[in-house]
């Protein structure tokens, strides 16, 4: 290794220590401003607006795309778009959250007279809690830091990474105190693979009854074989007379047949098949079919309703194709 790869490293393991120590400070310092900055937010009926210019710009964006997908309806507006007319959609019932290291941003500074007078609330994340912006606040959250991680202690390093995770931190208490769990969080991501796993039903994604083979208990395991051949799934339903499902009759029930009986003929399903086997409800979540498979290692599940009649079946395979596994 060169010498300047070794400052290289040297270099960059300092500034994840700066960083690291930066918010790893953050806890210790959280309190009662903390406290009320969640219950400000939680008692409002608007929306949050994140604000910066700059990198704390780039925080903002990021906060606010967080609040958003987490519960809490956010969004981002430039600090210096604010003043020249985008500060027009703040309401009454809207929070401001400003970021600014030093708390002496003229545009931001410039917006909170605005903000006061339409009514809103203002909570500030600085790294300095005697600077104008902390002291208009209405929260203040101490965001500073020791120093920088950048050599010339001047680019916004450490103080930039401690800001956005005090904003992670805001964002996750309100998350847990609205309740929000991993459902509400995949309704907002919807295209993504968490969105089908929890949004994907087992109705949705499984082959509908008529598409199942199905025979009475009465059949001759013959007669059987070829349905478990037509059907494609390795196994047919074993059904009554009334439609409900009574066993499942799988290629494995076949061999156990065979070893013990030896000639197949003259014997019936009723003899050969598995009775009352592992079922699911079609309102069931997807995930669910998943993790019963997977426990009782089985790669078909048939699917009844509230009745026990067979309404569909699914395997692996159909998992597989909507990407639920």
């Amino acid at each position: 290794m060169t010498q300047d790869s070794s400052r290289a490293i040297a270099m960059a393991q300092r500034v994840l220590a700066i960083e690291a120590e930066a918010v790893s400070a953050l806890a210790a310092r959280l309190g009662a401003e903390f406290r009320r900055a969640v219950d400000l937010v939680l008692a409002s009926h608007g929306r949050v607006i994140v604000s910066g210019i700059g990198k704390s710009g780039h925080v903002a964006r990021k906060i606010a795309a967080t609040m958003s997908s987490t519960g809490t309806a956010a969004y981002f507006v430039h600090a210096a778009e604010a003043v020249h007319g985008d500060l027009g959609m703040l309401a009454s019932d809207d929070v401001v959250i400003a970021i600014s290291n030093s708390g002496e941003n003229d545009e931001l500074l410039t917006i909170v007279p605005l903000i006061k007078r339409q009514g809103g609330k203002l909570i500030a994340i600085t790294g300095n809690a005697e600077s104008r912006l902390a002291v208009e606040a209405d929260v203040h959250l101490d965001a500073r830091v020791r120093e920088e991680a950048c050599p010339l202690n001047l680019a916004p390093t450490a103080s930039t990474t401690a800001a956005m995770a005090l904003g992670d931190a805001l964002a996750v208490a309100l998350l847990d105190a609205r309740g929000f769990g991993a459902e509400d969080f995949a309704r907002s991501h919807p295209g993504g693979a968490l969105g089908r796993k929890l949004l994907t039903h087992v109705g949705d994604v499984m082959r509908p009854g008529a598409e199942v083979p199905s025979v009475d208990a009465r059949t001759p395991v013959l007669d059987a074989l070829l349905a478990v051949s037509r059907g494609g799934l390795g196994m047919t339903a074993v059904c009554d007379d009334d439609g409900r499902l009574v066993g499942i009759f799988t290629d494995g029930d076949l061999r156990r047949a065979m070893e013990k009986h030896g000639e197949l003929r003259g014997i019936t399903v009723a003899q050969a098949m598995t009775p009352r086997p592992r079922t699911i409800e079609p309102q069931r979540l997807a995930v669910e079919a998943v993790e019963m498979m997977e426990r009782h290692r089985i790669n078909s599940l048939l699917v009844v309703d509230a009745a026990g009649s067979l309404v569909g079946a699914l395997n692996m395979h159909d998992l597989f194709r909507a990407k639920v596994v």
